[in-house]
């Protein structure tokens, strides 16, 4: 029985290894997101959409993101690119990502579904404008005013507090099954950002701030390195754009939910 406390040992250490390279990608341009823009721009109340959002395809510019994308990562070496990649369930996202597996050439397995990669659910508040929230749930955008996004958990739907637990756990997945792998994770801009909140160690007010900023391009790519720590990734692009930029496709931020109050 003496070996036991020394395997434990080992098991936490190997625990606090992480990807080599870790790829944190948009999806591309959403039919979602055009229709959102639509009705955001006309003062409609809801989002004109006949399908349920993890049904929402790539827009015909969406798939040119997409296929942009995954012929930028094709021309790295075989020993910079991606090894693996793990995208959301929503179609939007798992059709970049097999943009981005075929253009490399990537087996099946390699391309990995994952459900707590899915986009911040809205509940009630699902295909309501900013207009349409306040002009049917006023008490509720008074809530959130008050509570403020971090925290504000519709009726039915997610806080980012939320979607962080679930992050919490992929992550804990990656440093125990992935240590030393290159891997691409597909997903949405709130995803993104509590990435970063966690990677980054940042409070409430930093990542709404970045939030706040700017919103995450479609395809684009935020990406970290191990740096030889224990416990941190070294962030080295932020929101890249370039396999858009060079291959003229253009770049577009829309967002994947209401705005309201900042």
């Amino acid at each position: 029985m003496v070996w036991m406390p020394c395997l434990v040992l080992a098991t936490r250490f190997m625990s606090l290894d992480w990807p080599s390279t870790l790829w944190l990608i948009r999806h591309g341009q959403s039919a979602g997101n055009v229709a959102r823009d639509a009705a955001e721009a006309s003062g409609a109340a809801l989002i004109d959409i006949a399908m349920r959002d993890a049904d929402a395809p790539l827009s015909p510019l969406g798939e040119r993101q997409a296929h942009a994308l995954g012929q930028w990562f094709a021309a790295m070496s075989p020993a910079q690119r991606p090894q693996s990649i793990l995208t959301s369930p929503f179609l939007r996202s798992a059709r970049t990502a097999q943009a981005i597996a075929e253009a490399m050439g990537l087996a099946s397995e390699a391309l990995r579904v994952d459900e707590r990669l899915r986009e911040k659910e809205f509940g009630i508040l699902d295909r309501f404008t900013t207009f349409g929230i306040k002009e049917k749930f006023p008490e509720l955008a008074a809530q959130r005013a008050l509570v403020g996004k971090f925290y504000f958990r519709p009726p039915g739907g997610e806080s980012w507090t939320d979607v962080l637990l679930r992050l919490r756990s992929v992550l804990d997945g990656l440093r125990r099954d992935e240590a030393g792998a290159r891997i691409a994770i597909v997903s949405h801009q709130v995803v993104v950002n509590c990435f970063r909140y966690l990677l980054e160690a940042l409070d409430e007010a930093a990542i709404l701030s970045i939030d706040r900023e700017s919103d995450v391009p479609n395809c684009g790519i935020t990406t970290y390195v191990a740096n030889g720590s224990p416990h941190t990734m070294h962030r080295t692009d932020t929101n890249l754009t370039l396999p858009l930029e060079h291959t003229d496709t253009p770049i577009t931020v829309a967002k994947d939910q209401p705005a309201g109050p900042r």
